[in-house]
């Protein structure tokens, strides 16, 4: 009883405009908190339900021995290779599938038989050449597959994927051996048939820089989950590749620097001793980078073209692929590090025209790299990690083109200067994912390019407070998330079938982690989560559902609804501040109750007729006649009775000690209503500003929205009295019209500037430079 007097004197004093109607969908609980269950595949022995491997787990393994040359006269390789398969899986095996990657750049490519094409008024002269596709001297020209005895191999080129007929049937721990002999032209990536691989010219002074990738053929993968992964190559959707050993011999003209995958087996073969001398200074040199070879001897080497060659030995164990650069136009540093027992060197090649932004930034950028990811997942297991300018930007374990030239006085814009440090931390990043946690690229770009882009902000930020990062921060989506729905994809999209790749595949898996590690589970949760996959899947092929289950499991939160609308859905984040009523607690005596009510009626009885009246009406009925007059006449309802007292009293009486001190503590009672407009739930954070100038946030999980996902209605009780409400103040949820995000409603212009474009080579500056600006004045 006293708690139903305490309810009916809460009334409202105060109600704010309601801004609009709530929109009702027909089902308003539809499937965003339903779990995920057939959408992602079975547990199993090889693959748990936490999202580990299981006890069961397999995964086969290929090592290679490759001997291959460079032709620096005619821009081509030819190689040998000796393949060991070990087939680890309970399966018996009849053929063996190959990946020729080389050939999407030769004449028989489905690339660009897949792509759009159109005529414009003005068609540059590359554009047409990659509709023209006249590239026969391109693809692998010599492919010999033979056994480990010399005898010819049945095999079947599809494109890009070869199938190699066993003589028998390899059965479960068994190996086989075979070995392929192959050639090719390289490739001008800077040209209109471009792709990662192939060799920049310099006419400047006649020299090549050759990035060596994709360049042998390489074992596909053949996995407890998917059986063969020989999806075609088409150049966006990256790879599926076998760990393995390698014993790489590669030989080049006597004057040209190599960097590889791995470690150098002969430095005293192929440096001179002054080179051999700086070498073995860097890997005692924690501090600063250590010049190996020099600009002013590069210059010097570019300027002859030896004909003698020198053969370089590498080695690199439980890795994923090899790759390699040579020039003789390289600047080469290094530095170690410091990192979980054990010193891994930090490396960078670079020409002189990538000086001096280069030798500043790049290597001292590699180490940053490893420290900040190996504190966020695993000690950096390999020996090496090496950055090489290209106008590129790509991986490979424990080497990586990257782009980031300056202008040629040497001066460069913020722009390129950022630009370089994102995409080294990037490149380099990408042994963590997927170079070790070996994700299927081909299948789930987001699984190394998301996480790692990921990655690549938590770093940024801790190389300079006020990084500049492009992608991370929530409110860097909403473009994206904002486009038309016939753009967008799920994550959940294959490479190849994404319209905008970059926010799809790179941005919007970076931001969802991103949003998860500081909105929706906290940083401690989400980094001992994290760290445990990044743990549990090193070395081996992990699946989305082995990262959405690990995640679950090492934090006890159920983020199903998160995955089920951030990487299976398209809506975006639209939360809206529908209507807030403002109540207050009813601690009024019957003298003040009734003078208010007074006030009030006064107030609702002050119109303009009534006021003419006094003047236009001499005399009513009621005042003319005192037949008309009754009981009311005389009645005030405005006036406290002895009842009402009484009444009173006894309220009070029957009030608990706790009960008074509610009633008279001034409480203000806030009921806002939101407004699920995008369809993605997400928690509700909103702070609260006070009349007294102070503020507070308060964070609703967003299971709130479980019963009703298009709207709810929640009360905020507060000491102070509210003059603003926000909804997601710090642009943490990626909010798409943040002007409903406040109460009262705000309102902003959208500025526009006006501007003259220009564009420019990847990495090169194409914005206000301010140091050469400053330069010049000092001329």
């Amino acid at each position: 009883m006293k708690k139903t007097g305490l309810v009916w004197m809460l009334l409202a004093l105060m109600t704010a405009q309601v801004f609009g109607q709530a929109r009702r969908s027909e089902q308003n609980h539809g499937e965003r908190f339903e779990q995920l269950g057939t959408m992602l595949r079975s547990p199993n022995v090889y693959r748990t339900a936490s999202g580990a491997p299981g006890h069961m787990y397999w995964q086969q393994k290929a090592n290679y021995v490759i001997d291959v040359e460079l032709n620096d006269d005619n821009q081509s390789v030819k190689g040998k290779e000796t393949i060991t398969y070990i087939n680890n899986s309970p399966d018996q095996l009849t053929y063996l599938w190959v990946q020729l990657e080389e050939n999407q750049r030769g004449p028989q490519s489905e690339a660009p038989l897949v792509a759009e094409s159109s005529i414009n008024s003005r068609m540059t002269l590359g554009t047409l050449q990659g509709i023209l596709w006249e590239n026969d001297e391109y693809g692998y020209k010599v492919l010999n597959v033979k056994d480990a005895q010399g005898n010819p191999l049945s095999v079947a080129v599809n494109k890009t994927m070869m199938r190699i007929d066993l003589p028998k049937p390899l059965k479960a721990g068994e190996s086989f051996t075979f070995a392929v002999d192959w050639s090719f032209n390289i490739t001008d990536r800077m040209s209109y048939i471009s792709g990662r691989p192939g060799y920049e010219f310099f006419p400047e002074d006649g020299n090549y820089i050759y990035t060596m990738a994709e360049w042998f053929p390489r074992m596909a993968v053949y996995s407890d989950f998917e059986g063969w992964q020989n999806k075609q190559f088409l150049g966006r959707g990256e790879f599926a590749l076998t760990f393995g050993d390698y014993e790489v011999k590669i030989t080049v003209p006597a004057d040209h620097m190599v960097g590889a995958t791995g470690v150098l087996q002969n430095p005293e073969e192929v440096l001179s001793a002054t080179e051999l001398q700086r070498w073995n200074k860097a890997k005692q040199t924690f501090d600063n980078p250590v010049i190996i070879r020099t600009q002013a001897e590069a210059e010097k080497l570019e300027k002859g073209k030896s004909k003698d060659k020198k053969t370089w030995i590498f080695k690199a164990e439980n890795v994923r692929d090899f790759a390699w650069t040579s020039s003789r136009k390289f600047i080469w540093d290094a530095m170690a590090v410091k990192q979980g027992g054990k010193d891994v060197m930090a490396m960078s090649y670079y020409a002189k025209e990538a000086n001096p932004l280069w030798e500043q930034y790049s290597t001292r950028v590699v180490a940053h790299t490893i420290k900040s990811y190996s504190a966020h997942t695993f000690d950096y297991p390999y020996p090496t990690a090496i950055s090489v300018e290209a106008s590129n930007g790509m991986e490979y374990p424990m080497i990586c083109f990257n782009y980031g030239r300056p202008d040629k006085d040497g001066t460069y814009s913020e722009a390129v200067k950022y630009g370089m440090i994102s995409v080294i931390i990037h490149e380099v990043g990408h042994n963590f994912f997927p170079m070790i946690v070996n994700s299927d690229e081909r299948q789930w770009t987001w699984m190394d390019e998301g996480l790692n882009t990921f990655m690549q902000f938590m770093a940024e930020q801790e190389w300079d407070r006020n990084y500049p990062s492009r992608r991370g921060p929530a409110h860097k989506i909403v473009p994206y998330m904002r486009s038309d729905k016939s753009m967008l994809e799920p994550i959940m999209t294959n490479s190849e079938n994404i319209i905008q790749f970059g926010p799809n595949a790179y941005a919007k898996p970076a931001t969802a982690l991103n949003i998860l590690r500081e909105t929706v589970m906290g940083r401690e949760l989400f980094d001992f989560a994290f760290r445990e996959y990044a743990r549990r899947w090193m070395f081996k092929h992990p699946t989305p559902e082995d990262l959405f289950r690990t995640m679950e499991d090492a934090s006890a939160v159920d983020l199903d609804w998160f995955w089920r609308g951030w990487f299976y859905g398209t809506e975006p984040v639209d939360i809206a501040i529908q209507d807030v009523k403002w109540f207050k607690l009813d601690n009024r005596t019957p003298a003040q109750k009734k003078a208010d009510q007074k006030a009030a009626f006064d107030l609702e009885e002050s119109y303009v007729s009534k006021n003419y009246n006094k003047a236009d009406v001499p005399q009513t009925v009621v005042e003319a006649d005192p037949a008309t007059r009754d009981f009311y006449n005389s009645y005030n309802p405005f006036t406290v009775s002895p009842e009402d007292e009484e009444e009173y009293k006894k309220f009070m009486a029957s009030l608990s000690p706790k009960e008074k001190e509610l009633l008279n503590s001034n409480m203000n009672f806030y009921e806002i209503t939101f407004e699920n407009v995008g369809g993605l739930v997400m928690p509700l954070i909103i702070e609260f500003q006070y009349a007294d100038g102070t503020s507070d946030i308060e964070k609703i999980p967003a299971e709130i929205w479980k019963l009703n996902e298009t709207q709810v209605t929640k009360v905020f009780p507060k000491k102070k009295e509210v003059v603003q409400f926000i909804l997601d103040p710090m642009r943490e949820t990626a909010d798409i019209d943040e002007s409903s995000n406040y109460w009262p409603r705000q309102y902003q212009p959208t500025r526009f500037e006006l501007y003259k474009g220009r564009g420019g080579a990847r990495g090169a500056s194409t914005g206000d430079n301010p140091m050469k600006k400053a330069q010049s004045k000092k001329k």
